[in-house]
């Protein structure tokens, strides 16, 4: 009968150790995810109901409920996603199908990096300075969704770029060789089998974009606003800043009401992420490779 070796020995016990090891640095991300949503749960659920949801805050936001600042959210990150979403993909399908690597293209690349790597603050106050002040949008929602899709953008633009250079050069090859050319290869080919991984980069887009407060609090957030708007160019509530005004700035607010928003926050995010993961989900489960 055969026995193992010493050596042969010895390498289990380190893959055991490091296993366990990787074990507990898993739990330790996931542990504390799961003590925020449970006290978030725990403290918030005495205030989740439907008037809550559906109500406009009252009593100088000590109580009511928070509709405007639920929609003022769904506005301010479904007009982000308008904007950035499209020129995010456009500028990833340029780098990745039609620029060369010269200076030009890592010019560019070197842009997208330091992009991404700039304060929120500092993104905010470029959208004053851009949207508010220098195109006269005022405090609006469009100013504060331009400004938040400007942030999230290199976020699309990296998710993009990776999910195009994915997909096998066969099939461009096979394309060009049937006679069609780079763009046709481009929108039947190679788009339709990275759209699994572009939804990666819009999922993790929704999900900073909802959470944000600095750019829009200069740029089209309202302190206090009881109704909803009409259109793209009024001022809103969101849930972020509503938040935030509750936790700092107004006095005698109920223990459990920003526990109450934050929870409808993180749930709001959950759900658009939740529906954009299915739709990944079925996506890639038509692919062929």
């Amino acid at each position: 009968m055969f026995e193992a070796s010493e050596l042969n020995i010895r390498n289990r016990k380190v893959q055991r150790l490091f296993r366990i090891l990787f074990l507990l640095m898993t739990l330790l991300l996931i542990l504390p995810v799961a003590i925020i949503l449970a006290i978030l749960t725990w403290k918030g659920s005495s205030v989740i109901n439907l008037s809550f949801l559906f109500t406009s805050p009252t009593e100088g936001m000590t109580a009511g409920g928070i509709f405007p600042a639920l929609i003022g959210t769904i506005w301010l990150v479904s007009v982000a996603l308008l904007f950035s979403v499209p020129l995010g993909v456009a500028a990833a399908v340029y780098l990745s199908e039609y620029a060369r690597d010269n200076w030009f293209t890592r010019t560019i690349n070197l842009a997208i990096i330091n992009l991404a790597g700039v304060p929120s603050i500092v993104h905010a106050l470029f959208g004053v300075g851009a949207f508010v002040l220098f195109f006269k949008f005022g405090t609006c929602i469009l100013a504060a969704s331009l400004t938040l899709g400007i942030m999230t953008l290199p976020v699309v633009i990296v998710s993009t770029w990776n999910a195009l250079q994915a997909v096998p050069m066969a099939f461009r090859e096979a394309c060009w060789n049937m006679g069609a050319t780079k763009w046709q290869t481009i929108r039947r080919i190679v788009l339709p089998n990275s759209i699994s991984g572009i939804l990666t980069g819009i999922i993790l887009m929704v999900s900073q974009t909802a959470g944000e407060t600095a750019p829009i609090m200069f740029t089209g957030a309202a302190f206090f606003l009881p109704h909803l708007p009409h259109s793209v160019f009024d001022q809103t509530m969101a849930l972020s800043l509503h938040l935030f005004v509750l936790a700092t700035q107004v006095p005698g607010v109920p223990e459990d009401l920003p526990y109450g928003v934050a929870f409808v926050l993180i749930a709001l995010v959950m759900v658009m992420n939740s529906l954009s993961i299915a739709f990944r989900v079925y996506l890639r489960g038509k692919k062929k490779w």
